[in-house]
């Protein structure tokens, strides 16, 4: 039975003993592989210089001793993804981690079997098929997602832009400030991404989220038998990024005291685990991102001035998305694909011309987050339909009768929000998309204490915009608990109407 072409192999296969070339010559095509048989080095470095092969089985001493190493160092700095095997009769583990340190595959003792052989060349196809599924994988993610950064063309996100793309390349280190949602995270994987450390680790840290107690142990690791429950070593986020960047994303909540080890991180380049006396060298790019005002919290006594010189070497602010909303139709199609899992072309005429209308002239308190929860919801009510605006969220769409929204989205088109685009909510509360409580019957019967709770409930979501964030936050509950009594009120509502 034929070898299937997408398994077969091509090997190189360098020794100077004409017997095991011509052994190896007949028997590996027998398994399915193309074979290129070289006598010494020389002319195995030759080959690997004018051609390229999936594996190379390298005899260890030819023509004099570890020759086998010289053609594995050319093979590497010629074909770095061939994966190469030394053979050897004069088998010793210097030799075995000096080929390994090199980059070998693996490592055989002469004489092997044949089996041994067959066995080791399925596990260099099962690598090549997993690293070619990767591959696949990776190119069908860029493809769904589009290109990596920040999407947008508006004069207010240019700059930023062309920034990252000169500051991206450098290992200097980079503030980034902006509004929650505007895209911090995204911004920090470009910069990662145009780095030379983009083949190296990237490693998020929410320091917002790090356990008070653990802290130091979740940046910096700690030795086994360090404190209480510390049952085996652990590396922290900053030893597992070495070589790489690690982002601290909401730098404005990291404790005071890890203000200090941070600093002195930056200071030196050395960390120390917790129940370890010497210190570690580590090489890693700090990116760094807030939503807060670290100047006032310097002024508060809440935040360390000298860190903030020593992480704010660049500086990119993100503009929230109300001040670029030219780039919403391009943003909107974007988060579109990457919720639907398609390509962007194949769903970008989705958004009918009326939902961008109420998408561009939207007041976005959570900014792009906002707009990709909205996409994400549109997707899954439109079940794959055209996307118009009565399956964009409740709060998004207007009040106003559908014949009053114009066909066309242009930017200046009066906003059909409940109040004025970017105004302050001085201008008045926003009107409900449904009907508030009744008022309570001229006989003076009492309401229930579940109507009055209501009532309350939709006063605090009108003052706020129809914010639900907002809202929970000021009525002291969760926003899953304020959905699901909105959600509860609005389904009593219907029943009653029908």
């Amino acid at each position: 039975m034929a070898t299937p072409a997408s398994n077969r192999l091509r090997i190189l296969f360098v020794d100077d003993e004409a017997m095991l070339r011509e052994f190896m010559r007949s028997e590996l095509p027998r398994l399915g592989h193309d074979i290129t048989v070289c006598a010494d080095s020389k002319s195995g470095i030759e080959m690997v210089k004018k051609a390229t092969f999936d594996a190379a089985i390298l005899d260890l001493r030819m023509e004099h001793d570890k020759a086998g190493l010289q053609v594995l160092a050319a093979l590497k700095q010629a074909s770095p993804d061939t994966e190469a095997v030394i053979m050897t009769g004069y088998s010793s583990a210097e030799t075995a981690v000096e080929a390994l340190r090199l980059g070998a595959f693996d490592y055989l003792s002469k004489p092997c079997k044949l089996t041994d052989m067959e066995a080791l060349l399925l596990r260099i196809q099962e690598k090549r098929k997993l690293k070619n599924k990767t591959a696949a994988l990776e190119s069908r993610v860029r493809e769904i997602e589009g290109p990596p950064g920040l999407i947008g063309s508006s004069p207010a996100i240019q700059p930023v832009i062309q920034f990252t793309e000169r500051v991206g390349p450098t290992d200097g280190r980079v503030l980034i400030t902006g509004e929650t949602g505007t895209g911090k995270d995204v911004v920090a994987r470009s910069l990662f991404g145009r780095s030379k450390r983009a083949d190296m680790p990237f490693v998020p840290v929410n320091c917002g989220a790090l356990t008070q107690s653990l802290a130091e142990s979740q940046l910096f690791g700690h030795k086994k038998g360090a404190f209480t429950g510390a049952d085996r070593d652990h590396k922290g986020f900053f030893e597992v990024a070495n070589g790489g960047t690690v982002f601290l994303d909401e730098l404005g909540d990291l404790d005071k005291n890890l203000q200090v080890k941070l600093l002195r991180f930056l200071e030196s380049g050395e960390i120390q685990r917790l129940g370890e006396s010497q210190p570690i060298t580590v090489d890693v790019r700090v990116i760094s991102a807030t939503n807060k005002d670290l100047r006032q919290m310097i002024a508060d006594g809440q935040f360390r001035e000298d860190l903030l010189y020593r992480l704010n070497m660049f500086h990119i602010h993100l503009p929230p998305l109300r001040e670029r909303r030219d780039d919403i139709p391009a943003l909107a199609r974007h988060l579109l694909a990457r919720h639907a899992k398609r390509p962007v072309d194949t769903v970008a005429h989705l958004l009918t011309p009326e939902a961008l209308h109420v998408l561009v002239n939207h007041t976005y308190t959570g900014n792009v987050r906002e707009l990709s929860n909205a996409m994400e919801y549109a997707w899954i009510v439109s079940g794959g339909q055209p996307i118009a605006p009565d399956v964009l969220p409740r709060d998004m769409v207007s009040p106003k009768p559908a014949a009053t929204i114009p066909m066309a989205y242009p930017v200046a088109a009066p906003a059909p929000a409940a109040y004025p685009v970017g105004a302050p909510l001085a201008h008045g509360p926003a009107t409900l998309p449904f009907p508030a409580p009744a008022a309570p019957p001229a006989d003076g019967a009492t309401k229930s204490l579940a109507d009055v709770e209501m009532e309350y409930i939709l006063h605090v979501y009108a003052k706020n915009g129809l914010n639900k964030q907002k809202t929970s936050d000021e009525l002291g509950i969760s926003l899953k608990t304020l959905y699901n009594k909105l959600h509860k009120y609005e389904e009593e509502r219907t029943r009653r109407a029908s």
